[in-house]
């Protein structure tokens, strides 16, 4: 039936029929509609078009009518109205050319604009004038309006779900959903044992740089779901062990809403989702799968890896423990104005406090050498640990012991697995035609894979079989006796060329929270030490200075340096005294060096003195060049064995190195010439100080 409305006008032009469902679901099931949009063709006809002016739109199959940002087909439809090509619009209602009403009122406007109609299957309308834009107007709100309503009776049922946990999300690699809503651990031990060894790593290893590195060492593989839901073994990624970490399914609990929606959009047009902290997370339903660790392990790997994170202002994070010779990178505040302080390595490294000074112009704040800030900090440490060093020895064998044997077991495990794969490679070469060469070529290759892969695995497990084991988990009494007599070795090992600096960072970290640094006078500072627990420490950091005059006591220190050597007292003796009292030297934040002395007391015009002795000390002790008289022995090579550190002595206030004379001491250093042993050591600390190592 002809509408009144229809003129020659709008015969002359093309009919299009715009066709569109929400979703591929839909356009799969809901034929019925399918094919009641396209019968509007035979309405175009009815009404007057000729069958080649009549085109059909369809290219928005599948897609939402909320925006028209990604149908190509309205805008495609928009663009031909703007140009007179159309004198009619076909739809089997206004929802499926639009559900929002910024998108819907343009398009009506156009089509007023260029004598355009509008059809559905209650009627043809003019949008041009005032009683068809009414009646489309009416429908485009209606259609809005049951665009919420539809959402919001979804929206409601899908979060009453959520909050019981029954919501279907779809779940991580390791955990599979049977028999309707039960959630059961993957069937395939290697998954298991892999995921948990992810997570021990991290706990041990504390990135998941290192992480992903030591499993691409030790030739590991990490499970992972490809986008059809198959299991697929890849090489391992810091993203894919940042996503296994990050997982609250792993740990046994339900989440939803981990991320939102944010003003940011993508390329596309979409909204931009970034995560929520764990604090913002909508529902927690907390035991609902099977855990591979517990939730007080998730939340602590949760805050190692914000901890990690190196955005030092906005986040106040510490970062991960790198490289670098600043000792307190990360961890170190400003006493003054509260903000994190920088480092800085031009002129030998120090702690800059310039956040006010960036941000508003303002002077920098303070700046502290870093090196005698690292040491005090770091003696502090040390004094800490100390006694807990020999657990903490026998902690770190446990935890390497039980290291060792998961990856070991791991690797044993992925062997399995690659023989089966080469086994089943085998049997499908077997059972396929000879005659069918491109599918046999194509199962032959897999299988050489197989087997190539294989080869490489058992290679690799070989190898990790002839490596030494180490020793037992349980210290028996004859090796507990050995690290009873190694105690307070442990400086030794924070000093040594190969504990890296990032290795003296991380184990600071493991008992300091904080360093909160503010200087005082101009020779001194404050270090407040925040301990992991909330227990303090106030520490003095002496400064090194230009002048005498700078020092708090320097004028004490003149005053008594003048009448000792009024009482004619060597300036070795002096300096030593005068360091007992607490004195020190400008340039030297430990003692008083005998060349500040003899300065003091040249300035004082009491005129240069010849020592009685360099060394003053007693006869039971021998020097540097006594003991190599005594031995025939270069005193070089005393210095060298020294500083190389294969000769471990104390040095004396004094700056000399005594030797006990005793036929132990003689003995032992001979040892060491004529290359009997790799080291010495005669630090008087030690319970068997002449004790040494063999070669």
């Amino acid at each position: 039936m002809k509408s009144e409305l229809i003129q020659p006008t709008h015969l002359a032009r093309k009919a299009i029929v715009y066709i569109r469902q929400s979703t591929p679901a839909q356009v799969v099931s809901n034929q019925e509609s399918l094919r009641l949009q396209y019968a509007l063709m035979q309405r175009a006809r009815d009404l007057g078009w000729r069958e080649a002016d009549v085109d059909v739109i369809d290219a928005d199959l599948g897609l939402s009518g909320a925006s028209a940002v990604q149908r190509q087909g309205f805008k495609e439809l928009t663009a031909r109205v703007s140009l007179s090509e159309v004198g009619l619009i076909l739809s089997l209602d206004v929802t499926r050319l639009a559900r929002n009403c910024s998108d819907w009122y343009p398009l009506l406007d156009i089509c007023g604009l260029r004598n355009c109609l509008i059809a559905d299957r209650d009627g043809v309308y003019d949008p041009g004038s005032p009683n068809g834009r009414l009646l489309l107007g009416l429908k485009g709100t209606i259609s809005e309006l049951e665009l919420h309503t539809i959402r919001s009776r979804l929206t409601a049922g899908l979060l009453a779900k959520a909050a019981r946990g029954e919501l279907a999300l779809t779940l991580p690699v390791g955990l599979t959903r049977v028999s309707g809503d039960l959630v059961v651990k993957d069937a395939d031990v290697e998954v298991q044992e892999r995921l948990r060894l992810v997570f021990q790593s991290f706990l041990r290893l504390r990135t998941a740089a290192k992480v992903m590195r030591m499993f691409n060492a030790q030739g590991l593989d990490l499970p992972r779901r490809d986008r059809h839901g198959d299991l697929r073994w890849t090489r391992a990624s810091v993203s894919a062990v940042i996503a296994i970490l990050k997982n609250p399914a792993y740990a046994g609990a339900f989440v939803y809403g981990r991320r939102q929606a944010s003003a940011v959009t993508s390329r596309t047009g979409r909204a931009m989702k970034r995560p929520r902290p764990m604090q913002e997370w909508r529902f927690v339903v907390k035991d609902r799968y099977p855990a591979y660790i517990d939730w007080a392990t998730y939340e602590k790997i949760r805050s190692i890896l914000s901890d990690n994170r190196a955005e030092y202002m906005r986040n106040k994070t510490r970062g991960a423990p790198r490289d670098g010779d600043m000792l307190l990178h990360g961890i170190v505040w400003c006493g003054r104005c509260g903000h994190k302080m920088f480092v800085r390595y031009k002129g030998g490294g120090e702690y800059v406090c310039n956040h006010l000074h960036t941000q508003r112009a303002a002077p920098v704040c303070q700046h502290i050498r870093a090196d005698v800030v690292d040491n005090t900090v770091a003696q502090a440490f040390l004094a800490a640990l100390a006694p807990a060093e020999i657990e903490a020895l026998s902690q770190a064998h446990r935890a390497r012991q039980k290291a060792n044997r998961e990856l070991r077991s791991a690797a044993e495990q992925q062997v399995e697995r690659k023989r089966y794969q080469a086994a089943l490679a085998e049997r499908q070469y077997n059972k396929v035609d000879p005659d069918n060469r491109l599918v046999a070529s194509e199962l032959e290759r897999r299988w050489e894979a197989a087997l190539i892969e294989l080869k490489m695995a058992e290679e690799a497990l070989a190898r990790r079989r002839e490596q030494p084991s180490a020793a037992p988990a349980v210290i028996g009494k004859i090796l507990t006796d050995k690290i009873v007599a190694l105690s307070g070795r442990l400086p030794d090992l924070w000093h040594a060329p190969t504990t890296s600096d990032a290795q003296r960072k991380a184990l600071l970290r493991c008992l300091i929270d904080k360093v909160v640094l503010e200087r005082g006078a101009h020779d001194v500072a404050t270090a407040r030490v925040i301990w992991r627990g909330g227990a303090v420490s106030e520490l003095t950091v002496k400064l090194a200075v230009a002048r005498l005059t700078a020092l708090t006591r320097g004028a004490e220190m003149r005053e008594r340096v003048i009448a000792l050597a009024r009482a004619d007292m060597p300036d070795e003796e002096i300096a030593a005294l005068l360091t007992s009292e607490g004195h020190r030297s400008p340039t030297c934040a430990e003692r008083v060096l005998p060349v500040t002395v003899r300065r003091i007391r040249q300035q004082a015009g009491l005129g240069p003195r010849t020592p009685r002795s360099r060394w003053r000390h007693s006869s039971d002790l021998l020097g540097i060049h006594a003991l190599a008289r005594r031995l025939n022995i270069p005193a070089k090579w005393l210095y060298s064995q020294i500083r190389t550190g294969c000769l471990l002595i104390d040095r004396q206030p004094t700056g000399a190195y005594l030797f006990e004379d005793t036929e132990a001491v003689i003995q032992a250093i001979r040892n060491l010439r004529d290359r009997t042993v790799d080291r010495i050591d005669l630090r008087p600390h030690q319970p068997n100080y002449t004790g040494y190592q063999h070669a």
